[in-house]
C-alpha cells in the first residue's frame, strides 16, 4: 500500500522538521552576512585597498574645493551715489596727498631731527650712579 503524503511516520516528521531548521539557519546566517554592512566594507577594504584609497582621496578633494570656493561678490556702484565721479574724485585726492607727503617729508625729517638733537644736547638727567 502507498503511503500517502498526510500520513507519514513521527520520525519522518521529526527529521523533515530538523532538515527544515538546518536549512532555515543556513539562510538566515548568508542574510546576516549580506546585511552586515561593516564587515561588507573592512573585507572590501582588504580585498581591493587601492580603490579605496583613490575613492577617499577624490572624496577629500572634491569636499575641500567645495568648501573653500569663493563666492563671487557682484556691488553695483551706482547705489552707491555718484558712482565713476565719486571714485574718480576719491583718486584725485589720494594723487594729491601722496604729492603732498612727497614734498613734506624732508620738513618734518628736518624738524623731527632738531628736536632729538634739542634732547640730546640737554643731556640726561637722572641719577649719574646708576
Amino acid at each position: 500500500m502507498a503511503k500517502r503524503p498526510g500520513n507519514r511516520s513521527k520520525t519522518e516528521l521529526t527529521e523533515q522538521i530538523a532538515r527544515s531548521r538546518e536549512d532555515l539557519a543556513r539562510r538566515l546566517d548568508r542574510v546576516r552576512d549580506e546585511i552586515d554592512l561593516p564587515k561588507r566594507i573592512r573585507r572590501s577594504v582588504r580585498r581591493e585597498p587601492v580603490s579605496w584609497i583613490v575613492g577617499a582621496i577624490a572624496v577629500g578633494l572634491i569636499v575641500t574645493a567645495v568648501v573653500t570656493r569663493k563666492k563671487k561678490v557682484i556691488v553695483d556702484a551706482t547705489r552707491f551715489g555718484k558712482g565713476k565721479k565719486t571714485l574718480l574724485e576719491a583718486g584725485f585726492v589720494l594723487g594729491a596727498l601722496r604729492i603732498a607727503a612727497s614734498l613734506l617729508k624732508p620738513v618734518v625729517m628736518n624738524f623731527v631731527e632738531k628736536k632729538f638733537r634739542s634732547y640730546s644736547s640737554r643731556g640726561r638727567s637722572g641719577p649719574k650712579d646708576f
